[in-house]
Protein backbone atom coordinates (compact mmCIF):
# COMPACT_ATOMS: atom_id res chain seq x y z
CA UNK A 1 0.00 0.00 0.00
CA UNK A 2 1.34 3.32 -1.00
CA UNK A 3 2.23 5.73 1.77
CA UNK A 4 1.23 9.10 1.13
CA UNK A 5 4.10 11.77 2.07
CA UNK A 6 3.62 15.69 2.30
CA UNK A 7 6.33 17.90 2.48
CA UNK A 8 6.86 20.43 5.40
CA UNK A 9 8.36 23.59 4.57
CA UNK A 10 7.12 26.52 6.63
CA UNK A 11 9.70 29.50 6.97
CA UNK A 12 10.54 31.68 9.69
CA UNK A 13 7.63 33.04 11.90
CA UNK A 14 9.46 36.33 12.35
CA UNK A 15 10.30 37.42 16.40
CA UNK A 16 8.34 33.93 17.42
CA UNK A 17 9.56 31.10 15.81
CA UNK A 18 12.45 29.90 13.66
CA UNK A 19 11.49 27.94 10.27
CA UNK A 20 13.47 25.00 11.79
CA UNK A 21 11.35 25.54 15.06
CA UNK A 22 7.59 26.12 13.22
CA UNK A 23 8.90 22.51 11.26
CA UNK A 24 9.09 20.82 14.51
CA UNK A 25 6.06 21.86 15.47
CA UNK A 26 4.02 21.86 12.27
CA UNK A 27 5.34 17.95 11.91
CA UNK A 28 4.03 17.30 15.41
CA UNK A 29 0.98 18.06 15.07
CA UNK A 30 0.37 17.05 11.28
CA UNK A 31 1.98 13.62 13.06
CA UNK A 32 -0.50 13.61 15.42
CA UNK A 33 -3.54 14.31 13.18
CA UNK A 34 -2.61 11.92 10.73
CA UNK A 35 -0.35 9.20 11.85
CA UNK A 36 -0.42 7.30 8.65
CA UNK A 37 1.34 9.57 6.93
CA UNK A 38 4.97 10.76 5.93
CA UNK A 39 6.38 13.41 6.56
CA UNK A 40 9.35 15.08 4.57
CA UNK A 41 10.48 18.20 6.68
CA UNK A 42 12.47 20.55 4.95
CA UNK A 43 12.45 24.37 6.88
CA UNK A 44 12.76 27.33 4.36
CA UNK A 45 14.64 30.35 5.12
CA UNK A 46 15.78 33.00 2.23
CA UNK A 47 19.72 33.65 3.56
CA UNK A 48 18.93 35.68 6.58
CA UNK A 49 18.40 34.07 10.25
CA UNK A 50 17.59 30.81 10.61
CA UNK A 51 19.42 29.93 7.29
CA UNK A 52 21.85 27.94 9.04
CA UNK A 53 19.00 25.86 11.17
CA UNK A 54 17.51 25.46 8.12
CA UNK A 55 19.81 23.71 6.01
CA UNK A 56 21.31 21.54 9.12
CA UNK A 57 17.78 20.30 10.08
CA UNK A 58 17.20 20.01 6.01
CA UNK A 59 19.97 17.96 4.90
CA UNK A 60 21.96 17.45 8.00
CA UNK A 61 25.65 18.57 9.28
CA UNK A 62 27.07 20.00 11.71
CA UNK A 63 27.62 22.82 14.20
CA UNK A 64 31.16 25.07 14.96
CA UNK A 65 30.76 27.67 17.16
CA UNK A 66 33.40 30.50 17.80
CA UNK A 67 33.92 33.99 19.49
CA UNK A 68 34.43 36.43 17.41
CA UNK A 69 33.89 40.34 17.77
CA UNK A 70 30.22 41.55 17.88
CA UNK A 71 29.17 44.48 15.59
CA UNK A 72 30.76 47.00 17.81
CA UNK A 73 33.38 44.84 19.12
CA UNK A 74 32.37 42.93 21.96
CA UNK A 75 32.65 39.20 22.56
CA UNK A 76 29.86 36.88 21.30
CA UNK A 77 29.36 33.60 20.47
CA UNK A 78 28.41 32.80 16.93
CA UNK A 79 27.65 29.73 15.26
CA UNK A 80 27.97 28.84 11.48
CA UNK A 81 27.13 25.48 10.01
CA UNK A 82 29.01 22.56 8.15
CA UNK A 83 27.12 20.59 5.30
CA UNK A 84 28.79 18.09 2.75
CA UNK A 85 31.07 16.69 5.20
CA UNK A 86 32.70 20.09 5.32
CA UNK A 87 32.88 21.03 2.10
CA UNK A 88 30.79 23.81 1.76
CA UNK A 89 30.43 25.82 5.07
CA UNK A 90 26.57 28.39 5.70
CA UNK A 91 27.51 31.72 7.38
CA UNK A 92 24.53 34.07 8.72
CA UNK A 93 26.20 37.33 8.73
CA UNK A 94 23.68 38.25 11.54
CA UNK A 95 24.98 35.60 13.87
CA UNK A 96 28.15 37.72 14.35
CA UNK A 97 26.96 41.28 12.99
CA UNK A 98 23.06 41.77 13.22
CA UNK A 99 20.80 43.97 14.71
CA UNK A 100 19.56 41.96 17.34
CA UNK A 101 22.88 41.68 18.88
CA UNK A 102 22.63 45.22 19.90
CA UNK A 103 19.93 47.30 22.23
CA UNK A 104 18.19 49.79 20.50
CA UNK A 105 20.06 52.54 22.23
CA UNK A 106 23.47 50.72 21.00
CA UNK A 107 22.46 51.09 17.56
CA UNK A 108 25.31 53.09 15.33
CA UNK A 109 25.94 51.85 11.95
CA UNK A 110 28.75 54.71 11.40
CA UNK A 111 31.03 52.61 13.71
CA UNK A 112 29.40 48.50 13.17
CA UNK A 113 31.36 47.04 11.51
CA UNK A 114 31.51 43.25 9.68
CA UNK A 115 34.82 42.05 11.37
CA UNK A 116 33.05 38.82 13.53
CA UNK A 117 31.02 37.73 9.99
CA UNK A 118 35.12 37.89 8.40
CA UNK A 119 36.38 35.65 11.41
CA UNK A 120 33.31 33.21 10.69
CA UNK A 121 34.74 33.35 7.04
CA UNK A 122 38.59 32.93 7.95
CA UNK A 123 37.51 29.95 10.40
CA UNK A 124 35.73 28.19 7.55
CA UNK A 125 37.97 28.94 5.16
CA UNK A 126 41.13 27.37 7.49
CA UNK A 127 39.00 24.50 7.99
CA UNK A 128 39.68 23.45 4.04
CA UNK A 129 35.99 24.38 2.96
CA UNK A 130 35.39 24.47 -0.73
CA UNK A 131 31.74 26.57 -1.00
CA UNK A 132 31.12 29.09 1.41
CA UNK A 133 27.42 30.41 1.68
CA UNK A 134 27.11 33.75 2.81
CA UNK A 135 23.57 34.56 3.86
CA UNK A 136 23.04 38.66 4.53
CA UNK A 137 20.29 40.16 6.28
CA UNK A 138 19.32 41.53 9.44
CA UNK A 139 22.63 43.37 9.95
CA UNK A 140 23.48 46.57 12.24
CA UNK A 141 26.27 47.29 9.70
CA UNK A 142 26.99 49.85 6.98
CA UNK A 143 30.57 49.40 6.22
CA UNK A 144 30.70 47.78 2.79
CA UNK A 145 31.57 44.52 4.10
CA UNK A 146 34.97 46.35 4.68
CA UNK A 147 35.17 44.92 8.34
CA UNK A 148 34.96 41.41 7.17
CA UNK A 149 37.66 41.76 4.47
CA UNK A 150 39.59 43.52 6.96
CA UNK A 151 39.35 39.77 9.03
CA UNK A 152 40.47 37.85 5.82
CA UNK A 153 43.97 40.05 5.26
CA UNK A 154 42.81 43.22 3.06
CA UNK A 155 43.96 46.85 4.28
CA UNK A 156 41.96 49.90 3.90
CA UNK A 157 44.17 52.34 4.71
CA UNK A 158 43.82 56.56 4.45
CA UNK A 159 46.49 58.83 2.86
CA UNK A 160 49.03 58.17 5.86
CA UNK A 161 48.87 54.55 5.10
CA UNK A 162 47.08 53.76 8.52
CA UNK A 163 44.29 51.47 8.30
CA UNK A 164 40.76 53.04 8.53
CA UNK A 165 38.98 52.43 12.24
CA UNK A 166 36.00 50.26 11.89
CA UNK A 167 32.66 51.31 10.92
CA UNK A 168 31.06 52.92 7.63
CA UNK A 169 32.15 56.81 8.30
CA UNK A 170 35.70 55.75 8.36
CA UNK A 171 35.15 54.97 4.83
CA UNK A 172 35.47 58.67 3.40
CA UNK A 173 39.13 58.80 4.40
CA UNK A 174 40.15 55.73 2.47
CA UNK A 175 42.89 55.87 -0.06
CA UNK A 176 43.69 52.43 -1.26
CA UNK A 177 43.17 49.20 -0.73
CA UNK A 178 45.61 46.66 -0.14
CA UNK A 179 44.81 43.18 -1.11
CA UNK A 180 48.05 41.05 -0.99
CA UNK A 181 47.73 40.08 2.51
CA UNK A 182 43.74 38.61 1.64
CA UNK A 183 43.32 34.68 2.70
CA UNK A 184 45.02 32.56 0.03
CA UNK A 185 42.37 30.32 -0.01
CA UNK A 186 39.78 32.92 -0.70
CA UNK A 187 40.22 32.97 -4.50
CA UNK A 188 39.80 29.12 -4.43
CA UNK A 189 36.06 28.56 -2.87
CA UNK A 190 32.76 29.23 -4.30
CA UNK A 191 31.35 32.73 -2.21
CA UNK A 192 27.83 32.62 -3.15
CA UNK A 193 26.26 35.80 -1.26
CA UNK A 194 22.45 34.79 -0.42
CA UNK A 195 20.22 37.57 -0.50
CA UNK A 196 16.46 38.51 -1.96
CA UNK A 197 17.29 42.17 -1.56
CA UNK A 198 18.07 43.80 -4.73
CA UNK A 199 18.95 47.03 -3.32
CA UNK A 200 22.22 49.17 -5.12
CA UNK A 201 24.85 50.40 -2.90
CA UNK A 202 23.67 54.11 -3.64
CA UNK A 203 20.73 56.24 -3.70
CA UNK A 204 17.65 56.57 -1.96
CA UNK A 205 16.69 52.66 -2.16
CA UNK A 206 20.56 51.54 -1.31
CA UNK A 207 21.94 50.64 1.53
CA UNK A 208 22.44 53.97 3.65
CA UNK A 209 18.75 55.53 2.69
CA UNK A 210 16.61 52.34 2.82
CA UNK A 211 18.16 50.53 5.76
CA UNK A 212 20.05 53.01 8.08
CA UNK A 213 17.25 54.52 9.64
CA UNK A 214 16.66 50.88 11.20
CA UNK A 215 19.90 50.29 12.36
CA UNK A 216 20.01 53.79 14.16
CA UNK A 217 20.87 56.54 11.62
CA UNK A 218 19.66 59.33 11.91
CA UNK A 219 18.96 62.15 8.97
CA UNK A 220 23.10 63.42 9.33
CA UNK A 221 24.12 59.79 9.61
CA UNK A 222 22.62 58.45 6.53
CA UNK A 223 24.16 61.27 4.30
CA UNK A 224 27.67 60.38 5.51
CA UNK A 225 26.91 56.55 5.43
CA UNK A 226 25.72 57.41 2.17
CA UNK A 227 29.15 59.46 1.26
CA UNK A 228 31.29 57.05 2.58
CA UNK A 229 29.86 54.07 0.55
CA UNK A 230 29.95 56.72 -2.66
CA UNK A 231 33.48 57.48 -2.32
CA UNK A 232 34.77 53.74 -1.13
CA UNK A 233 32.67 52.57 -4.87
CA UNK A 234 34.74 55.20 -6.42
CA UNK A 235 38.24 53.86 -5.23
CA UNK A 236 37.37 49.96 -5.16
CA UNK A 237 34.88 49.74 -8.49
CA UNK A 238 32.28 52.13 -9.59
CA UNK A 239 30.34 50.55 -11.75
CA UNK A 240 29.50 47.54 -9.01
CA UNK A 241 27.45 49.69 -7.04
CA UNK A 242 24.45 49.38 -9.57
CA UNK A 243 24.91 45.69 -9.07
CA UNK A 244 21.37 44.30 -7.93
CA UNK A 245 21.96 43.42 -4.18
CA UNK A 246 25.25 45.42 -3.50
CA UNK A 247 23.02 47.52 -0.77
CA UNK A 248 21.75 44.34 0.67
CA UNK A 249 23.75 43.98 4.73
CA UNK A 250 24.86 47.82 4.57
CA UNK A 251 26.60 47.56 1.03
CA UNK A 252 28.22 43.91 2.64
CA UNK A 253 27.04 42.35 -1.21
CA UNK A 254 29.01 45.36 -2.74
CA UNK A 255 31.90 44.46 -1.45
CA UNK A 256 32.40 40.62 -1.39
CA UNK A 257 31.50 41.16 -5.04
CA UNK A 258 33.90 44.18 -5.93
CA UNK A 259 36.61 42.41 -3.68
CA UNK A 260 36.31 39.01 -2.84
CA UNK A 261 34.95 37.61 -6.20
CA UNK A 262 31.24 36.87 -4.58
CA UNK A 263 28.73 35.94 -6.62
CA UNK A 264 24.73 37.57 -5.87
CA UNK A 265 22.23 34.58 -5.50
CA UNK A 266 18.95 34.77 -4.56
CA UNK A 267 18.91 33.21 -0.89
CA UNK A 268 15.49 31.46 -1.67
CA UNK A 269 16.87 30.07 -4.26
CA UNK A 270 20.16 28.77 -3.43
CA UNK A 271 18.25 27.06 0.09
CA UNK A 272 15.71 25.56 -2.34
CA UNK A 273 19.13 23.98 -4.37
CA UNK A 274 20.73 23.03 -1.26
CA UNK A 275 17.45 21.13 0.01
CA UNK A 276 16.86 19.55 -2.76
CA UNK A 277 13.05 20.92 -2.97
CA UNK A 278 12.67 19.99 -7.28
CA UNK A 279 13.23 16.05 -6.07
CA UNK A 280 11.17 16.25 -3.04
CA UNK A 281 8.35 18.36 -4.19
CA UNK A 282 8.09 16.16 -6.99
CA UNK A 283 7.29 13.17 -4.67
CA UNK A 284 5.39 14.80 -2.09
CA UNK A 285 1.58 14.84 -2.41
CA UNK A 286 1.09 18.06 -0.82
CA UNK A 287 2.68 20.73 0.46
CA UNK A 288 2.30 22.38 4.22
CA UNK A 289 4.32 25.53 4.42
CA UNK A 290 3.85 28.77 5.99
CA UNK A 291 4.72 32.36 7.74
CA UNK A 292 4.04 34.58 10.36
CA UNK A 293 2.21 37.19 8.23
CA UNK A 294 0.50 36.11 4.96
CA UNK A 295 0.01 39.51 2.84
CA UNK A 296 0.46 40.63 -0.44
CA UNK A 297 4.40 40.39 -0.20
CA UNK A 298 4.21 36.47 -0.02
CA UNK A 299 3.05 35.68 -3.27
CA UNK A 300 6.11 38.37 -5.08
CA UNK A 301 8.99 36.50 -3.90
CA UNK A 302 9.04 35.44 -0.18
CA UNK A 303 9.76 31.38 0.24
CA UNK A 304 6.12 30.31 0.70
CA UNK A 305 4.31 31.92 -2.52
CA UNK A 306 7.47 30.64 -4.99
CA UNK A 307 7.07 27.08 -3.45
CA UNK A 308 3.30 27.23 -4.22
CA UNK A 309 4.00 28.12 -7.58
CA UNK A 310 6.22 25.71 -7.72
CA UNK A 311 4.19 22.98 -6.37
CA UNK A 312 1.16 23.98 -7.98
CA UNK A 313 3.01 23.82 -11.56
CA UNK A 314 3.45 20.03 -10.68
CA UNK A 315 -0.12 19.26 -10.02
CA UNK A 316 0.46 19.52 -6.13
CA UNK A 317 -1.95 20.84 -3.25
CA UNK A 318 -0.30 23.70 -1.56
CA UNK A 319 -1.73 24.71 2.16
CA UNK A 320 -0.04 27.52 3.82
CA UNK A 321 -0.28 27.90 7.96
CA UNK A 322 -0.30 31.35 8.49
CA UNK A 323 -0.21 33.27 11.80
CA UNK A 324 -2.17 35.93 10.97
CA UNK A 325 -3.68 36.60 7.64
CA UNK A 326 -3.53 40.24 6.72
CA UNK A 327 -6.72 41.73 5.51
CA UNK A 328 -5.34 42.73 2.06
CA UNK A 329 -4.80 39.46 0.59
CA UNK A 330 -6.62 38.60 -2.63
CA UNK A 331 -7.66 34.79 -2.38
CA UNK A 332 -8.29 35.12 -5.89
CA UNK A 333 -4.57 35.47 -6.58
CA UNK A 334 -3.50 33.41 -3.95
CA UNK A 335 -0.95 30.24 -5.29
CA UNK A 336 -2.00 28.60 -2.12
CA UNK A 337 -5.09 25.97 -2.23
CA UNK A 338 -5.69 26.39 1.35
CA UNK A 339 -4.80 29.42 3.86
CA UNK A 340 -5.47 27.97 7.69
CA UNK A 341 -4.93 31.24 10.03
CA UNK A 342 -2.99 29.66 13.26
CA UNK A 343 -4.45 32.67 15.41
CA UNK A 344 -7.88 31.80 14.57
CA UNK A 345 -8.30 28.41 15.02
CA UNK A 346 -5.52 27.99 17.80
CA UNK A 347 -6.69 28.09 21.92
CA UNK A 348 -6.41 31.22 23.34
CA UNK A 349 -3.54 31.59 25.92
CA UNK A 350 -1.09 28.83 24.29
CA UNK A 351 2.24 29.25 22.81
CA UNK A 352 3.16 30.49 18.90
CA UNK A 353 4.51 26.43 19.00
CA UNK A 354 1.41 24.84 20.71
CA UNK A 355 -0.43 26.93 18.16
CA UNK A 356 0.94 25.70 15.04
CA UNK A 357 0.74 22.23 16.40
CA UNK A 358 -3.03 22.89 17.38
CA UNK A 359 -3.47 24.55 14.01
CA UNK A 360 -1.77 21.61 12.08
CA UNK A 361 -3.24 18.64 13.91
CA UNK A 362 -6.41 19.79 13.19
CA UNK A 363 -5.54 20.26 9.61
CA UNK A 364 -4.39 16.95 8.84
CA UNK A 365 -7.44 15.27 11.14
CA UNK A 366 -9.83 16.93 8.73
CA UNK A 367 -7.92 15.84 5.97
CA UNK A 368 -7.95 12.19 7.04
CA UNK A 369 -11.82 12.41 7.86
CA UNK A 370 -12.19 12.89 4.14
CA UNK A 371 -10.48 10.01 2.88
Amino acid sequence: MKVSRWLVAPQEYKGTLTAAEAAAALSEGLRQGAPGVELDVAPLADGGPGTVDALLTGVGGERVTLTVQGPLGAPVRATYGLLDSGRTAVIEMAAASGLSLLAPGQRDPRRASTSGTGELMRAALDGGCERLILGLGGSATNDGGTGALAALGFRFLDAHGTPLPPGGAALKRLTRVETNGRHPRLAQVELLVATDVTAPLLGPDGASHLFGPQKGADAAAVAELEASLAHLAEVVSPGLAHLPGAGAAGGFGYGLAALAGGKLVSGYGLVARTLRLPERLAAAEAVLTGEGRFDRQTALGKGPGALAREARGLGKRTVMFAGIVAPDVDASTSPFDAVVEVSAIAPSGVSHSEALRHAGRLWASQQGART
